[in-house]
């Protein structure tokens, strides 16, 4: 039986539940396979790598490079606990997952700089293997170029010296990278289908992610995209270092 820890940081109950539904149905695993901690909600963990396969941290609508003045004392109580978790898990290059937030939290744990310089709209890039991409086992059946859903504030704009890039976008270049051999994280999320960006269309309708008078041409360009070689990434991340792997 696999072991996998999920960390959300949703204060939304219908936002938080859809990403874990998201996370079950495009990894693989079943609901026991894939324990659960809501970190806005939850006192933090403790947590002992040897029990768990790997960690997936998703998204949030927390801003890494904010300055530290004006993040709540959650927020910062937060990144604190993840960054000692992700300084143990970057040690023991133990299987990680970061989604959006996690590459954010990474590159600033490893130096680099979250900043708006690469923001994008929710849209559906087209995206790109690097030379690092086509020979990383994990992206093996993911075709050179593909799909994946985005919507972010900030974005890598100095990539540290540790990270490798794996995916690359024209509007955000950082969209995928590798630290050691096992520490991964994107920019786009592999967890979203139309119906989850669609849902993301409504909920954050005034939070800055579009225009509200440009909804409809939002709503528009989501449509029509092939989104399963993104999907396929959780599937394989669960496949390569899950225990077991329940076929859907």
């Amino acid at each position: 039986m696999s072991r996998f820890l999920m960390l959300s940081t949703r204060d939304n109950d219908d936002l938080a539940l859809g990403e874990r539904s998201a996370l079950l149905k495009y990894s693989g695993l079943n609901h026991d396979e894939l324990t659960w901690v809501r970190l806005e909600r939850d006192a933090f963990p403790r947590i002992d790598l040897s029990a768990w396969d790997g960690i997936i941290l998703c998204g949030s609508r927390f801003d890494v490079g904010a300055p530290e003045s004006s993040k709540s004392l959650k927020q910062q109580e937060i990144e604190g606990n993840l960054h000692r978790l992700l300084s143990e898990i970057i040690a023991r290059d133990f299987p990680f997952m970061g989604i959006c937030y996690g590459l954010g939290l990474l590159t600033v744990q490893l130096g680099g700089r979250m900043d708006t310089t690469y923001s994008e709209d929710i849209s559906a890039p087209v995206l790109t293997l690097t030379s690092e991409g086509l020979r990383e086992p994990l992206l093996s059946n993911i075709p050179p170029r593909f799909q994946a859903y985005v919507g972010h504030h900030e974005a890598v704009s100095v990539l540290p010296p540790d990270m490798v890039t794996l995916v690359q976008g024209q509007a955000a270049p950082t969209q995928m990278i590798r630290i050691g051999k096992n520490v991964f994280a994107t920019q786009f999320h592999p967890e979203l289908d139309l119906a989850g960006i669609q849902f993301r269309i409504e909920f954050f309708a005034d939070a800055g992610y579009y225009p509200p008078s440009e909804r409809a041409l939002v709503e528009e360009r989501v449509l029509g995209v092939d989104t399963s070689a993104a999907h396929s990434i959780l599937r394989n991340f669960a496949t390569r270092y899950g225990s077991r792997i329940t076929a859907a």
